[in-house]
């Protein structure tokens, strides 16, 4: 089944490339603006009875191999066996558990620490700098 995927989206890149490269040679309907009058003959691989050009049957035939592989993938995509039923990854994932908050009836656990201080000590004055002393008056 991965095998069939990936070569699936080889063949639509492929092709995706080929559009891009055909589209870019081709010149467009402004130009043969000469050949209509009489100035010479059309660019036409089919002759004068066909309306387009090998480059745009090629064209045609690039994109119409572009939608089918683009149909194949989006098939693909949506019908696999391990995917879950909703289709979600996100239906997988696995979240961490909240801290549960304590409430007031549950017991203190036994290995609670002792009782903390509910002030914390005030500096000391040693630890402070002196201020400045102020600039003598001129």
């Amino acid at each position: 089944m991965n095998v069939l995927f990936n070569l699936i989206v080889v063949v639509q890149v492929l092709s995706a490339l080929a559009i891009i490269g055909l589209v870019l040679v081709q010149h467009g309907k402004g130009a043969d603006m000469g050949a209509a009058f009489g100035s010479g003959a059309s660019g036409s691989l089919f002759g004068a009875s066909g309306s387009s050009n090998f480059l745009s049957k090629s064209t045609a035939v690039a994109a119409a191999i572009f939608f089918a592989s683009t149909l194949a993938l989006a098939y693909f995509g949506t019908n696999r066996p391990h995917a879950a039923p909703s289709g979600g990854v996100m239906d997988r994932v696995t979240l961490p558990a909240a801290p549960k908050a304590p409430s007031a009836g549950d017991a203190v656990p036994a290995t609670a620490p002792a009782a903390a201080p509910a002030v914390p000590a005030a500096p000391s004055t040693q630890d402070v700098p002196a201020a400045p002393a102020p600039a003598p008056a001129k």
